[in-house]
């Protein structure tokens, strides 16, 4: 359920209310666990969530109550160590944005098994990748790479992964 205004609206609690609206870093944790299914693939798929904002669309994260309830997108911060991929996957139903905030990530645009181009994102730069196309994510460089994704939906569907992709018929059991 997403974040209401009830209270604000009927005079509650505004400093209970105000701090329902907060996630600090401080209280943040990397999820290693939530993508760890992708590892059966190769250890490169090893890699972070660090939720904020509701939950991506490969775990169920509802009882995590830490998180701040979606309404309509999901926030969170996505660790790579040095070498980890993000996987090439296709969101049919939903853009997603990717900021960089440490680092530096390869970011993929692919058309088809063979066709695909790469740009190297640094600090501040940003990448939003329409509903339907493919994407995939890697640390190229020797230090961690921290990055906000952003999801337009509170609930994202499971994305699919092509014939090709070493992520085909992974499943999270």
């Amino acid at each position: 359920m997403p974040i209401t205004t009830t209270d604000y609206d009927n005079g509650g609690d505004l400093a209970r209310y105000t701090d329902s609206l907060i996630a600090t870093k401080d209280s943040r944790e990397p999820d290693w666990n939530t993508l760890a299914f992708q590892a059966k693939a190769g250890d490169q798929y090893r890699r972070a969530q660090i939720r904020y904002v509701g939950s991506g669309a490969t775990g169920n994260h509802e009882g995590d109550n830490r998180v701040l309830p979606s309404g309509g997108f999901t926030f969170s911060n996505m660790l790579l160590p040095p070498g980890a991929e993000g996987p090439e996957h296709t969101h049919h139903d939903v853009e997603e944005a990717f900021f960089v905030l440490e680092g530096q990530v390869r970011v993929g645009i692919h058309r088809g098994k063979d066709e695909v181009e790469y740009r190297t994102l640094g600090y501040r730069d940003m990448i939003v990748v329409p509903a339907g196309v493919a994407r995939s994510l890697k640390n190229e460089g020797d230090t961690d790479a921290l990055f906000c994704v952003v999801i337009g939906t509170q609930k994202p569907q499971v994305p699919t992964y092509p014939e090709h992709s070493p992520m085909h018929g992974v499943t999270r059991d």
